[in-house]
């Protein structure tokens, strides 16, 4: 017999378990685009307890859509063995670009991702920074569809070695700590804002402005080139693979 309360104490159950468990993490990400899902999931191969936000009920960020929802992406020759690692099946095209299917590259990096032992919650936001010591300490978390309705609840907190921005253009975690502490480490101490698209050097930059914009927090994906002033580049993701890869890079450098 089906018993509607055996379900529900059940998913009351397991979540209230698995949430109390990531209240304190090595890394917590704001953000499960292409970006955030490969620093976590090179984060939690190296045995490092790592906690995912995503504000929409759908993790893959914009990889779903393709290019203007045709569901295919590209990739260059420096990055599809990411893909490949994780099971995405590629094809060959002209000039050394490799196209792939969204909705696949999009499922197999997030699941890769929790296979690799990260833990993703989806509809909730980060809204605040905890910033101890000049240092950022930790995410403030609240559902997303509380910050919809304009509700004024309080949020919960998330306590962290380091903070990865993965939230694509707004950079979302970025502008909260310009707000809050004044400076970043970018030319003008703040928020330089994304350039026109011009795929070349964007895919080159999102690399090198992958990096500590300030004590606790690293900049990746999109956001990177939204805070350091640099192009989007449109739907080759190479560039956004190999950037939450070098994500991850930082912070285990950091933390060893």
């Amino acid at each position: 017999m089906i018993d509607e309360i055996k379900i529900t104490r059940s998913i009351l159950s397991r979540f209230s378990r698995e949430f109390d468990s990531y209240l304190e993490v090595d890394v917590a990400i704001a953000g499960a685009g292409p970006a955030g899902l490969t620093a976590a999931r090179y984060l939690a191969k190296s045995g490092k307890k790592v906690v995912i936000f995503e504000r929409k009920l759908s993790p893959g960020g914009g990889m779903w859509g393709g290019g203007m929802t045709f569901p295919i992406i590209v990739v260059q020759e420096e990055s599809r063995g990411i893909l490949e690692e994780v099971g995405v099946k590629l094809n060959r095209e002209i000039d050394g670009y490799y196209s792939a299917d969204s909705i696949e590259a999009s499922s197999k990096l997030c699941a890769s991702a929790i296979d690799a032992g990260a833990r993703l919650f989806n509809a909730i936001s980060v809204e605040d920074v905890m910033i101890r010591n000049s240092r950022v300490s930790g995410f403030v978390i609240n559902w997303s569809a509380i910050e919809i309705a304009g509700l004024h609840v309080d949020p919960l907190t998330i306590k962290s070695k380091y903070c990865i921005d993965a939230t694509g253009h707004a950079a979302e975690v970025c502008r909260i700590v310009e707000r809050k502490v004044g400076k970043l480490n970018t030319p003008s101490g703040k928020v330089e804002e994304e350039k026109s698209m011009c795929a070349e050097l964007g895919e080159q930059t999102v690399v090198e402005n992958t990096k500590e914009v300030y004590p606790g927090l690293i900049v990746t994906g999109m956001a990177a080139n939204a805070v350091f002033g640099a192009p989007r580049m449109g739907p080759i993701f190479g560039g956004m693979l190999l950037s939450g890869k070098r994500a991850a890079e930082i912070v285990l450098e950091k933390i060893r």
